[in-house]
């Protein structure tokens, strides 16, 4: 069998292409634009790979398109495709059809935090022993892969609320029919589809709806959208987890940073996590996956010292590199709230240092201007901003950059980003890009910039 995947590049494609390739199918995919990781993904698994929309990169012998999410009718590929009647699905659908078919389904849905803890989730299951599956929207450096089939029962599917195609306009996780779900938090985003914060919720019901009375759900309990979900109906055990409260799992912070911290199970120690990973919202994380490993039967006292050695995902904080004691990361943050805690983590872990952010407001919902009343204050725990503001934003600019409580300004392209940057940072900084998209390759360009600089000043 032979299938054509448009939007290969995409996290969630380039995911089900790898699953594919590993099932035994021939496989091939277009898009528009192509980055790593996931580029470097395919290539990897020698996976032909076609750069733009175009009819002709379909080869005639492909038995079924599956077409993504960014496409849309009116591009030409999707038109011919409908005009030749050669038969299509989505990704969720196959997935759905090919690979979850008696599999014990774990999902991970959220407005943020499903990349990093699916890969969690799907650690901890390694270290007990379990080979599960898993389907991730982004590239753990712990398998080197975003996606792999596993011998185990268990697969892990990280759970997007986003729409599942042009022809389908459910959130894919409906798609799913999970054992266990996690609700790792829920706010409103995706302004480009979802009018409110109420449609969204009804997408996390249908979700729900799906899970087993047999089942479990986890749920973040310091949230109050997810409780105005479950008030809406509820069908399966529910245990809810949290750092400030009384909830079935609980974290009790021994740093402030969140690289230390025990694990409670009702009140008992089950063990005490030490990891790389900073931030209240990766303990928030860390709670979720381990909640979901003792549903499906783990002994967390067992799995928790694994954690030590856990490196999460490219782009979750990645570090580029470090250059005359000034440290550069490559994030995935485009939600203000995403963005807020993950520097709150940086800045626990080293209250003197400077933090310089260069922001790239990509996603749908940015450049819409449904976050930018609440940009500024995200960056809060920043010391400099510099946006990399393109013409195509809809939304003022300086009115962001004037609220900054640091310093901050706007810059038209990467190459003025990049020397902005080298006239602001000095040793002891700490350099974050933010963007979940190419960003132009943006972190690794200022980085060369400045070991070029360096070295040129001796």
């Amino acid at each position: 069998m032979k299938i054509h995947i448009l939007g290969i590049a995409g996290t969630f494609m380039g995911g089900v292409a790898a699953l594919a390739r590993e099932s035994g199918i021939e496989v091939e995919g277009s898009d528009q634009a192509v980055y790593p990781p996931m580029s470097t993904q395919l290539e990897r698994l020698g996976i032909a790979l076609r750069q733009g929309y175009r009819p002709e990169h379909i080869s005639a012998d492909a038995d079924q398109v599956i077409v993504g999410n960014a496409l849309s009718r009116g591009n030409p590929a999707v038109e011919a495709l409908l005009d030749s009647g050669r038969g299509y699905t989505s990704g969720a659908q196959w997935l759905a059809e090919h690979v979850l078919p008696g599999r014990t389904t774990i999902a991970v849905a959220g407005t943020h935090g499903k990349t990093t803890t699916s890969t969690i989730l799907a650690w901890l299951l390694q270290a007990a022993g379990r080979d599960a599956g898993f389907l991730i929207g982004g590239v753990p450096d712990d398998f080197g892969v975003s996606a792999r089939l596993g011998s185990a029962p268990e697969f892990v599917v990280e759970a997007d609320e986003y729409d599942t195609a042009f022809f389908d306009k459910r959130s894919k996780f409906v798609h799913y029919r999970p054992r266990v779900a996690v609700l790792n938090n829920l706010e409103f985003d995706h302004a480009d589809i979802f009018p409110d914060l109420a449609a969204i919720e009804r997408q996390f019901h249908h979700l729900v709806r799906t899970v087993p009375g047999g089942g479990r759900l986890l749920v973040n309990g310091e949230d109050a959208n997810l409780a105005r979900v479950l008030e809406m109906g509820c069908w399966t055990p529910v245990e809810r987890f949290g750092i400030e409260g009384d909830f079935d799992w609980n974290a009790r912070l021994i740093e402030a940073d969140g690289s230390v911290f025990e694990v409670l199970h009702r009140g008992a120690s089950v063990g005490t996590v030490h990891w790389p990973l900073l931030g209240r919202h990766n303990v928030m994380n860390a709670l979720g996956a381990l909640a979901a490993c003792a549903a499906v039967g783990v002994e967390l006292g067992k799995v928790i010292p694994s954690l030590t050695a856990f490196n999460s995902v490219k782009r979750r904080m990645e570090r580029v590199g470090e250059v005359d004691d000034i440290v550069v990361y490559d994030d995935f943050a485009h939600h203000p709230t995403a963005i807020a805690t993950t520097l709150a983590g940086l800045r626990a872990s080293a209250p003197a240092g400077r933090i310089v952010v260069a922001m790239e407001p990509r996603s749908n919902s940015m450049r819409l201007g449904a976050h930018a009343d609440a940009l500024a204050p995200a960056f809060d725990d920043a010391d400099a901003v510099v946006f990399l503001h393109r013409p195509e934003l809809a939304w003022d600019a300086a009115k962001v950059v004037s609220a900054v409580r640091g310093q901050a300004v706007a810059v038209a392209d990467v190459e003025a980003l990049v020397a902005e940057l080298l006239e602001r940072v000095g040793p002891g900084d700490r350099v974050v890009f933010m963007s979940n998209g190419g960003f132009d390759a943006a972190p690794r360009r200022f980085f060369q910039a400045l070991q070029a600089a360096r070295a040129e000043n001796g």
